[in-house]
């Protein structure tokens, strides 16, 4: 619970309105009295039913499907906040999209990731509280404040809960990008580690070259940022079994489950599927494979950190 020697607001849009709860709960407030809804010609309207002069407001809305609309409550939102007078926004996104064009790959590209970061700038934001982007230089991309989360410790605590043998675990990375991530992963559980090297010869669509590393005889974690159709994924856990592991446990902090994920999933030779719920994931696309992790504690501390004007990094640490 947060102390209240300053006035502090919780405020969510439609993108992920229980994990807005979640956390305003573990801190001990109310979400704040706000709507935003649409005009019959589809544009985004907003109403702000409180005050919020001179106060600390935290924005919390993941961009996520719907994309477009949930990009344009953030914007809309802080729009209303800064021309109310709130003493300083923070934009709360848990899952930042359009981040995986954030490099011009070739020509005539879009770099979308900047450009998303200089429309929050513009609408008002003061700092950005993120978790896993998709690539860490994005923080770069703003002009202002970025507390970059990372959701690969509530992950290794999950893990470290089951109890491996010490010589019984492989952690791998899907590919050659992932090998960072992959490495914190394997560091705090004291597995070594491999990587799966593929090609993607157009987009959603991934083949294995190579794996470079020994998984035969062990239990073997995946590790990525997003799994989004799990083509991935999937077609690295079948590598893997087909290369002797004897089991396949999946993870990531962001589950976007597009397209036909849910099947592939369920059909493939996971064991389990371990993800956060940065990403509301409704009973439609809940599956038995499928285990979600809640990332609210770890936001609202973040969120009590900024709000006392005390240091985050003490919440990446595992414990």
């Amino acid at each position: 619970m947060i102390s209240h020697g300053k006035s502090i607001k919780i405020f969510s849009g439609n993108s992920h309105p229980e994990l807005a709860q979640d956390i305003a709960n573990i801190l001990g407030v109310q979400v704040g009295d706000s709507k935003a809804g649409k005009f019959s010609n589809g544009e985004i309207s907003v109403d702000i039913n409180e005050t919020v002069r001179g106060t600390d407001v935290f924005v919390i809305q993941p961009i996520a499907e719907p994309i477009n609309d949930s990009l344009m409550e953030l914007l809309i939102m802080m729009d209303a906040f800064k021309r109310a007078s709130a003493g300083r926004i923070t934009a709360v996104v848990p899952h930042y999209g359009y981040a995986r064009q954030d490099r011009k790959a070739k020509a005539r590209q879009p770099i979308t990731a900047k450009l998303v970061a200089d429309l929050i700038h513009t609408a008002g934001a003061d700092r950005v509280l993120t978790m896993d982007l998709h690539a860490p230089q994005i923080q770069g991309f703003f002009n202002i404040p970025v507390d970059h989360l990372v959701g690969e410790p509530i992950l290794a605590k999950y893990f470290k809960s089951l109890n491996f043998g010490p010589d019984d675990v492989v952690v791998v990375s899907p590919d050659i990008g992932g090998v960072k991530r992959t490495r914190k992963l394997s560091e705090h559980l004291h597995y070594p580690m491999a990587i799966i090297d593929k090609r993607r010869p157009r987009p959603n669509v991934s083949e294995i070259v190579n794996i470079i590393g020994d998984v035969r005889g062990k239990k073997v974690i995946l590790i990525d940022d997003i799994i989004d159709t799990g083509g991935s994924i999937t077609n690295g856990a079948k590598a893997l079994m087909d290369l002797g592991a004897t089991e396949v446990y999946a993870c990531c902090t962001h589950a976007v489950l597009s397209g036909n994920a849910i099947e592939n999933l369920q059909n493939s030779v996971l064991k389990e599927l371990i993800v956060l719920n940065t990403i509301p994931i409704p009973a439609e696309k809940r599956f038995e494979k499928l285990k979600v992790l809640s990332v609210a504690p770890v936001f609202a501390e973040a969120i009590r950190r900024i709000y006392e004007d005390v240091s985050v990094s003490k919440i990446f640490e595992v414990e």
